[in-house]
């Protein structure tokens, strides 16, 4: 991908032309869309040719007081491939949880430094997430996180981390078999609160959203 194509979704006329001058001086973006609501934005995109649609949307989450999207909005746009990084200043922490469970790619906050910014729109680029510290003390009070045993804990982050079943077993001191069944109730466990986990992408993304994961280290899954 030589030049990204960016999207944002701004309803602070400042903040969205500050945002365009960013990435304008970084030179390795294209801004294809630059308007103040996520309606404005989808009813563009449906009539752009998917050549010219973005591969990453910048999000505001808050509009006028309201969010911008509703999380089911969000999922869809993931679903048909588009990666969304939400800009966010955190006044709502059951929102910002909820959109990271529908699947967005980051969050930064508002107060973030725009280098900050710019390092999280490479990173999301590139395939990886990007979570602040702040966000990650949200999603670490979330209620609706499954509580987990510290062994099962240990297994998610471990096998979110890239280990292989086997490898876990070794790093835990157990066995093969005791180390699935880990997971397997760290699988469970998500289910029970409606969120699925098939594959081990599934459980990169869940340790990722719910703070499991170091935030300076951004996931690659």
């Amino acid at each position: 991908m030589n030049t990204a194509r960016i999207a944002i979704v701004e309803d602070h006329l400042l903040q969205r032309t500050r945002t365009e001058e960013l990435l304008r001086r970084a030179g390795a973006y294209e801004i294809v869309f630059s308007g103040e609501s996520a309606p404005d934005f989808t009813r563009w995109a449906e009539a752009t040719p998917r050549s010219g649609r973005p591969h990453l949307l910048l999000l505001d989450l808050m509009v006028d007081r309201r969010p911008s999207v509703s999380p089911a909005q969000v999922e869809v746009m993931v679903k048909a491939g588009l990666k969304v990084l939400v800009l966010s200043a955190l006044a709502s922490p059951t929102l910002v949880r909820q959109v990271v469970r529908a699947g967005v790619s980051g969050v930064v906050g508002k107060r973030d430094s725009e280098a900050d910014i710019l390092a999280a729109i490479a990173a999301v680029l590139s395939g990886a997430e990007w979570m602040t510290p702040e966000l990650a003390s949200v999603i670490a009070g979330d209620p609706d996180r499954p509580a987990l045993s510290v062994q099962e804990e240990r297994a998610l982050v471990l096998y979110a981390s890239g280990l292989s079943v086997d490898e876990i077993g070794a790093a835990m001191n157990i066995g093969r078999a005791t180390a699935k069944q880990y997971l397997d109730r760290v699988k469970k466990k998500y289910a029970s609160v409606g969120v699925p986990v098939r594959s081990k992408l599934d459980y990169g993304r869940v340790a990722w959203a719910d703070g499991y994961l170091d935030p300076s280290l951004p996931s690659d899954g």
